[in-house]
């Protein structure tokens, strides 16, 4: 049987200080209390063992023995960057600092750590008594943080109950804030308490004070609970709206500061006053809890204190300027969420002001050589590791090859950081070494080698850094920099390099300067290209301004002839690609052939892989350059020329003329050629290339234009034939348009009667003054003395006078005299001079050359014969679409003009006219609009009667009609498209307008308008649009087919996967959506797949298969003790997560504060399930032994001084099992679990009590139980016989249920 050794409390507190038996009381049943063995009471001391014993578990049950509680107690606080007082020290732990420090030592007898936070703050940690630690903290705060003062207004009789008696309340007050707080004396009459200290402690010494004083005022006290986040909108920026509040009410508010976790807000004064505030309190509190909205945004730690700001003023300037309230987490947290609380509307400008203050850092650049960067950078970091460990917050960024390191961070670190890393740079500068080496730089390419191989191989072989010139510098010199013994080993080795290149071959190839800058390509990136291909030849280039022809090759003998051949492949592909054709093109189609948006000449570019280049819009010039291979080259210009084919009546003729007459037909730079394409109305003769030896001339233009041209051109080369002779005249520019006459008619007059050729000067040549005659020598010779007789006469100046009707003369003079500056132009700068205004007179003054004055004379009579018989005809059309008809900058009404020499005026706009116009589609006139036309309506046109009908039909055919399209409703918002960008597509390529119904209207007519054939157009690509949104919308019904699957709610989480893994993977192979239900829906089993009817029932077989094989897992709860969960868990989760993926199985915990914390759910395939449940009741086991233990020594450290405070029955003495004077009366309790195990901690345990051959037997006994054992069941008599055996030899054996868990007793 069972007996114990009996001690009293006063020997056991004697022989072991603190220990005690807390199960034995509180009226449990001693059988059923823990009674702790006699090796756990009385533990032996170690003993040395033999080499390699393991005697550390009786040490350890030593080593768990709780001390006694000291009263040494610690503190940690922390003082900001911005409230330090010394910031200055240039080395942490020296000067101010640490002195005030010492000082407050020997005063306080407390311990005093201090550390630099990442942030720059100072961190301390003040150890000692609690008195010391207090006294030494206000000290602390009074001496190394800058302090600030406040005051706070109480009512005088107040004051008393913040001192407190003896003046313990104020020193509890100053001790707890670590503020200095002042206040008056009785015989002072003022009522205002000066607080002195840091931001912190005086916003929470003013809290408490205006607490007591709420305390005692017995007037009216009014406590409202408002949600601590809405607090600054109470407050208002700098406390500007409960200071407003307070001032018109006369209450006072007291709201607790930030630092204060508080939701309650006191209100005191007198009753009225009181209940005002609170009633404006609320109404704001109400307002923006119903009108704002959160946002949550994530910051970098780092940065919060740039938002922060000095005394968290910059979240007071946002909360003033955007009335948007920062939310900040603690310092202490790791989180950086930042929360923003306000309207919606005014979220995005707070928002950007966080992120502007978070983002308020400097950066600075340290000039380095890159040589010296990897030595500034230290092995492994070294040196500047211990910068960016001191100034953590500075970033430190080196760019290869760039001599400048970046810096970024707050502005102090920065420049701290800079001063280091530039006294580390003269560091290095000073004892680092270099050489020059001089090898010719020929050899530089070689020295590099393939994708910079050789080189970089000598740089981490010795390193060093090595600098080779670039090409254009022509420099010889090579530097390398790095340790001493590297850089002479790298320039022996490039010395010895350069030394094998001495016999290299050198080569130079003849290409045509012209392809220079082909083959070298834009940036140099094709002549790069081909450098990569032959890496050991270097290709040297002449400079553009040598003109030469020479590329020099330098390289091995075999890689020069490759590099020289494939050279030569591509300048036979670049002559190849260089052939090129000029295309005269009439100036009017170039828009044509480019076509819309350039589609036309980009379609020909690709399709014939040819260059085309067309003149400037502003170029005289009507010729086309195509340029490529011959054949993509005719090919082209045979496309291009059909599309002029297609737009006018163009004529092509070929003339067979001797090639040796071309270049005299042409003239010098072409000038008798383009005289005859002038004449000839604007036709193109393109004569073969030089050097062709061809024939063949190409006219091309309007059929009789083309056989004018025919003509003359035959006749010319005729006259060449016979007698080419040619003769050069000077005139002034000004005689030019004379002689040459209207239309041509002198100068026509002059060549019928000699026959010869008279050529006048182009805008580009530069003499102006040259004509030349050009014929046969007699002809050349009359027309000479014909044209010399005419420029004579030129010379001989007269004056004349002609009459002309006053009211004729405005038509001469208006627009700045443009009638009489065209006639001058005319005819050899006559002057024509008109009556001045005011003047009655009908004499008209002319003076100029004799010929000239007959000519100009006679052009001033044909004008106003013109004018009598000029009519005006009115043109009717809607004011609305005037702006249409004059195009813009008036260009069509200014073409209709020139076309027919007409007048044209449009009427004064008429904003204010009341009675508008019907609306008329396709240019119709109303009948009521003919009888009764608007004077806004009427465009008036003057000129011959003939000229005037023609500019009025050319008018109205520019009137917009409107067509009506039929589009269903419901695709009008796809055909306008993002803010419109689809409707102005249309309305740009089409050059129509197209107007929309509004929403509300619900139509299906959408109105174009627009000249006829691009409404047409129009309405085709409207249409066509129409057809592709119906298409696209019979494809979005399709892909909207709905499928509903009916899924345990349970099974949800395993569909979704871990972060959605699962199900996306559904939806990505399947193409479909996947909608699970809300929490509150009524189906929450339903799961809805959206997509194509195939791929849904795809997601659907997928989804089902998963739920097929979850309804094999089956769930089991087992009990576990919950006070092992954290350990079979683990830190962080990584202990369960481990034993879920071996076993495959979902184990899942009870949530704290569950009514069973012991039930753990496992959930998995049955076996699985089997084998990870007796893996967890293991661990149980294992683990409750230790927890046992633990909670047992907690029991007996607890100080004897508690014992004699509690009461307590008759002593019972103390208890221990397994006592050595009665060793064969030991009582061992065990209990039995699936799949236990006797351990070996067990076995050693029984060991000293039982024997060593009784713990083994019993070790056998446990391998018997497991096989056939299971939980909460009593232990089968067969069982119990077996262990009754065992028992003889030790003790007696004996079962019963505690805690509805079976338990043997031996």
């Amino acid at each position: 049987m069972s007996s114990v050794a009996v001690l009293t409390p006063e020997s056991f507190a004697e022989h072991r200080s603190g220990l005690r038996d807390e199960e034995t009381r509180g009226g449990v049943p001693e059988d059923e209390a823990y009674i702790p063995t006699y090796l756990e009471a009385f533990p032996p001391l170690p003993e040395k063992g033999a080499p390699g014993e393991k005697s550390s578990e009786l040490t350890g049950v030593w080593n768990k023995i709780r001390p006694i509680k000291s009263s040494v107690i610690t503190q940690v606080f922390h003082v900001p960057l911005e409230e330090r007082r010394y910031k200055d020290n240039s080395q942490f732990g020296e000067g101010d600092e640490a002195k005030v420090c010492v000082d407050i030592m020997q005063k306080t007898g407390a311990h005093i750590e201090l550390s630099l936070a990442k942030d720059q703050g100072l961190s301390i940690m003040v150890t000692g008594k609690l008195d010391s630690v207090m006294k030494a903290r206000k000290e602390i705060v009074a001496r190394l943080q800058t302090q600030a003062s406040a005051t706070v207004t109480i009512p005088k009789e107040h004051h008393r109950f913040v001192i407190g008696k003896n003046g313990e309340k104020l020193q509890e007050l100053e001790l707890k804030t670590a503020t200095k707080i002042n206040i008056p004396r009785p015989e002072d009459p003022s009522n205002q308490i000066k607080i002195t200290g840091t931001k912190e402690g005086i916003e929470k010494a003013r809290h408490e004070i205006l607490l007591i004083s709420a305390e005692q005022d017995k007037r009216a006290v009014e406590r409202v609970n408002l949600e601590k986040a809405f607090h600054p909108f109470i407050a208002g920026a700098f406390n500007k709206v409960v200071q407003e509040i307070m001032q018109d009410t006369g209450a006072r508010i007291n709201i607790p500061p930030p630092s204060v976790n508080k939701d309650e807000i006191i209100i005191t004064g007198e009753k009225e006053p009181v209940s005002q505030a609170l009633l404006r309190i609320r109404k704001i509190y109400e307002d923006k809890k119903r009108k704002t909205t959160t946002i949550s945004v994530e910051v970098k730690k780092s940065q919060h204190k740039y938002i922060i700001g000095p005394k968290g003023n910059t979240l007071q300037e946002i909360l003033d300027a955007t009335g948007v309230s920062v939310e900040m987490p603690p310092l202490e947290s790791s989180s950086e969420t930042i929360i923003l609380r306000g309207e919606p509307d005014k979220l995005g400008p707070a928002l950007t002001q966080v992120y502007a203050k978070a983002k308020s850092v400097m950066v600075a650049e340290v000039t380095a050589p890159a040589w010296l960067h990897r030595f500034i950078i230290g092995k492994k970091g070294q040196n500047i590791g211990r910068i960016t460990q001191q100034l953590p917050k500075v970033h430190i960024e080196f760019t290869d090859g760039d001599e400048k390191i970046t810096l970024e961070g707050p502005t102090e670190e920065v420049e701290l950081a800079q001063a280091q890393i530039q006294e580390i740079i003269r560091d290095l500068l000073g004892r680092m070494d270099y050489t020059e080496v001089l090898i010719d730089q020929r050899f530089h390419r070689h020295l590099i080698g393939k994708n910079g191989a050789n080189i970089n191989r000598i740089k981490e072989q010795h390193k060093v850094s090595v600098r080779i010139p670039p090409d254009n510098e022509k420099s010889n010199l090579i530097r390398i920099e790095g340790d001493p013994q590297g850089v002479q080993l790298a320039r022996k080795e490039l010395l010895e390099m350069a030394a094998r290149m001495e016999n290299e071959r050198t080569k130079d190839l003849i290409i045509e300067q012209r392809f220079h800058r082909t083959i070298i390509g834009q940036k140099g990136e094709k002549i790069k290209e081909i450098r990569d291909k032959f890496p050991e030849v270097i290709i040297n280039f002449p400079d553009p301004s040598q003109k030469s022809d020479i590329v020099q090759l330098r390289g091995p003998k075999n890689e020069v002839e490759k590099c020289a051949k494939y050279l030569q492949k591509v300048i036979a592909e670049l002559i190849e690609n260089s052939f090129s054709i000029p295309v005269p093109i009439f100036k009017q189609f170039h828009k044509n052939i480019i076509g819309k948006g350039g589609a036309n000449i980009k379609k020909i570019r690709e399709e014939t892989n040819t260059k085309i280049d067309l003149p400037t819009e502003n170029s005289n010039s009507e010729v086309i350059l195509i340029t490529g291979k011959k054949v993509n080259c005719e090919g082209a210009r045979d496309r291009i020329l059909a599309i002029q084919r297609e737009l006018a009546n163009i004529k092509e003729v070929d003339v067979s003329i001797p090639a040796k007459l071309h270049n005299s037909l042409i003239g010098a730079k072409g000038r008798l050629v383009r005289s005859i394409m002038e004449e000839c109305g604007g036709v193109h003769i393109h004569f073969p290339s030089e050097g062709s030896g061809s024939d063949k001339v190409t006219i091309r233009g309007p059929g009789e234009e083309v056989e004018k041209a025919k003509r003359q051109l035959l006749q010319l080369a005729e006259e060449k034939q016979i007698n080419n002779h040619s003769v050069e005249l000077h005139a002034k520019p000004e005689y030019h348009k004379f002689l040459i006459g209207r239309g041509g008619a002198n100068i026509r007059k002059v060549r019928d009667r000699t026959g010869a050729r008279i050529i006048f000067p182009t805008a580009e040549d530069k003499d102006q003054e040259l004509i030349t005659i050009v014929g046969k020598e007699e002809s050349v010779r009359q027309a000479q003395y014909e044209l010399e007789n005419l420029i004579r006469n030129l010379d001989n100046v007269i004056e004349d006078w002609m009459l002309v009707d006053p009211k004729y003369h405005r038509h001469f003079v208006a627009r700045r005299g443009h009638v009489l500056r065209e006639i001058a132009e005319e005819y050899g700068g006559v002057t024509v001079s008109f009556p001045r205004t005011g003047v009655q007179s009908d004499r008209v003054t002319l003076k100029g050359a004799k010929d000239c004055v007959e000519a100009a004379k006679k052009r001033i009579l044909e004008i106003i014969s013109d004018l009598e018989a000029q009519v005006v005809l009115e043109c009717i059309i809607p004011q609305r679409f005037h702006r249409v008809v004059m195009g813009a900058k008036g260009y069509k009404v200014q073409q209709i003009t020139r076309d027919h020499d007409v007048l044209i005026k449009f009427p004064e706009r008429d904003d204010n006219s009341g009675l508008e116009a019907q609306s008329q589609e396709n240019g119709d006139v109303s009948p009521e609009l003919d009888s009764v036309p608007r004077k806004c309506d009427i465009i008036l046109i003057s000129g011959r009667k003939e000229k005037c009908e023609a500019a009025r039909s050319a008018l109205l055919a520019l009137v917009p009609i409107t067509m009506d399209v039929d589009v269903p409703f419901d695709l009008h918002r796809y055909i306008i498209g993002q803010k419109g960008a689809g409707i102005r597509k249309m309305m740009e390529e089409y050059e129509v307008n197209i107007s929309v119904p509004q929403p509300e209207q619900q139509s299906d007519i959408i109105k174009i308008t627009g000249l006829v054939p691009n409404v047409e157009r129009a309405r085709a690509g409207l249409l066509e649009r129409v057809k592709e949104l119906q298409a696209e919308q019979e494809d979005r019904a399709l892909r909207g087919f709905k499928l509903m699957v009916s899924v345990e709610p349970k099974y949800h989480p395993k569909i979704i996967g871990k972060k959605g893994a699962v199900i996306s993977q559904i939806r990505k192979d399947h193409d479909v959506t996947i909608q699970f239900p809300d929490k509150g829906d009524e189906n929450q089993d339903l799961i809805t797949i959206t997509g194509y009817e195939k791929n849904a029932e795809g997601a659907r077989d997928a989804i089902l298969k998963i739920v097929a094989d979850l309804e094999e897992m089956v769930s089991e709860d087992i009990r576990l003790d919950h006070r092992v969960h954290a350990r079979i868990i683990g830190g962080r989760g990584k202990a369960i997560r481990k034993l879920m993926e071996e076993f495959r199985v979902d184990i899942r915990f009870p949530q704290p504060g569950s009514s069973d914390p012991d039930r753990v759910t496992v959930t998995g395939l049955p076996e699985n399930v089997d084998d990870a449940i007796d893996h967890m009741l293991n661990l149980e086991e294992e683990y409750m032994m230790d927890v046992v233990e633990t909670e047992t020594m907690a029991a007996y450290m607890k100080p004897p001084s508690r014992l004699e405070e509690e009461p307590r029955g008759p002593a019972k003495g103390f208890v221990v099992r397994d006592a050595p004077w009665n060793a064969s009366g030991n009582k061992v309790w065990l209990r039995i679990t699936p799949k236990s195990s006797f351990t070996q901690r067990q076995s050693r345990a029984l060991e000293a009590p039982l024997g060593l051959a009784f713990s083994t037997k019993l070790a056998e006994v446990f391998a018997t139980l497991n096989a056939t054992y299971k939980p909460n069941v009593k232990v089968p008599a067969s069982q119990t016989d077996s262990m009754k055996d065992v028992a003889q030899e030790g003790g007696s054996l004996g079962q019963k249920e505690v805690g509805g868990k079976s338990k043997l007793i031996f």
